[in-house]
């Protein structure tokens, strides 16, 4: 109790090189640990993109490569599903409900879903989450199209405006649709989700936009008015992909299995949740490079605390031999100096949680908002207790140095003047 009441009165009479020890302290174990928060609210919003679909079908190929182009829009389908494969498919006795899906167009770097309205009613994200409209409403006309968030800040649109698909997925297409324009009826809210960069329109309507037009290009001299496309039969021939909800997930791996020997043309059905953490496994790396940085940030701080207490030393010269002069044994000033390292470390290691969790309350709102990324305010996890326990002890070990540098100093420098 001596030790610390020693080390705490030496900290007063130098308050404000201590201040900023700790606070420096303080914004390093703010940063590792906010860093650990984003980093597992970054993961669990990722594995939360879709939930509650218990398969995705599209054509043959990888669960990772079905994923992105279905779910996070990324590259293409290596070929379509026939409509009458997704029609059996939506038959099957364990299908609850299915979303068809068809990509291939685009605006203004945006890319094109057609859909049906089912879509808004049976896709989830973050653990159940329900696709809501801003405004507006669910497209009800063949020529209606619902925008994502990010769609409708960036190009400044608002429900009634009019919008062309572009052929193609290039960010400027010189090939458009422009003979049959789309009118936006709904914003979606912010999801944080691929959906926030989507324009969604009827699984009919990209079927009408393309009525005349042939291997990419439109048909010479058949061009057919919105007008006369109306009275015609718009049933797709093919989708890219389908989400699928079943009406008991025992049954998974039966339908999935179904589903990857159908004997009509080569399918794949993966789970969500697996390809979602397979793709998140390749690119994770980056939380390894965050934590790394962290890590220095925090072993940067520390050496500062100690650069601070070496400094000090040479003030602190005859306080160390009048404390050596009236019997304090070695333990004494080793203590002094360890544990004056441990109250600064500590005392950052407060302050710094303490602050963090102050800035996640008043930011986790905005952040959610303008960024979609749910960082919960939960409990500091057994992780991050162990990982302050050890900064703290890293602290009081850092001191010991400046300690047995203090200690071996001898009587006769720590009385004698220097001028």
């Amino acid at each position: 109790m001596i030790v610390i009441r020693l080390a705490l009165q030496s900290l007063s009479a130098r308050w404000l090189t201590a201040l900023l020890s700790v606070l420096a302290i303080a914004f390093s174990v703010m940063l590792l640990l906010g860093v650990e928060k984003v980093r597992t609210g970054a993961r669990q919003s990722f594995a939360d993109t879709i939930s509650g679909t218990d398969l995705i079908v599209g054509a043959r190929t990888g669960s990772v490569q079905l994923l992105l182009y279905s779910v996070f829009r990324i590259g293409n389908a290596t070929n379509n599903i026939t409509w009458k494969s997704y029609t059996d498919i939506a038959s099957h006795p364990d299908v609850a409900w299915t979303v068809p899906m068809s990509l291939g167009d685009s605006h203004k770097g945006f890319r094109v879903l057609g859909t049906t309205p089912d879509y808004f009613e049976h896709y989830r994200y973050r653990s159940g989450n329900k696709l809501t409209l801003s405004e507006g409403k669910v497209f009800s006309d063949l020529f209606d199209a619902v925008i994502g968030a990010d769609v409708a800040a960036s190009l400044g649109y608002s429900v009634g405006d009019k919008i062309v698909i572009g052929h193609g997925l290039g960010s400027v297409s010189f090939l458009e649709h422009d003979d049959k324009p789309f009118r936006v009826s709904g914003i979606l809210r912010k999801t944080g989700t691929p959906v926030d960069r989507t324009v969604h329109v009827g699984l009919k309507a990209i079927e009408a936009i393309h009525i005349d037009w042939q291997q990419g290009t439109p048909v010479p001299g058949q061009s057919i008015s919105a007008e006369d496309v109306r009275k015609l039969d718009l049933k797709p021939q093919a989708i890219t992909a389908a989400l699928i909800g079943l009406k008991s997930r025992l049954a998974v791996f039966r339908v999935q299995r179904a589903i990857n020997e159908y004997p009509q043309e080569p399918l794949s059905a993966v789970l969500p949740g697996a390809a979602l953490q397979e793709l998140w496994g390749l690119v994770g790396v980056a939380e390894t490079a965050l934590g790394a940085v962290s890590a220095m940030v925090v072993a940067t701080a520390l050496l500062g605390m100690i650069t601070m207490i070496l400094t000090t030393l040479n003030e602190r010269r005859r306080e160390m031999a009048i404390l050596r002069s009236v019997g304090a044994r070695p333990v004494t000033v080793l203590g002094l100096l360890a544990t004056e390292a441990g109250v600064l470390t500590l005392a950052g290691v407060l302050l710094g949680t303490i602050l963090l969790y102050l800035v996640l309350a008043i930011a986790r709102p905005l952040i959610d908002q303008y960024y979609g990324l749910n960082i919960a305010l939960s409990a500091p996890t057994a992780w991050e207790f162990t990982t302050l326990a050890a900064i703290v002890l890293a602290g009081i070990v850092a001191g010991l140095g400046p300690a047995i540098l203090a200690y071996r100093r001898s009587l006769a420098d720590g009385m004698t003047v220097r001028v």
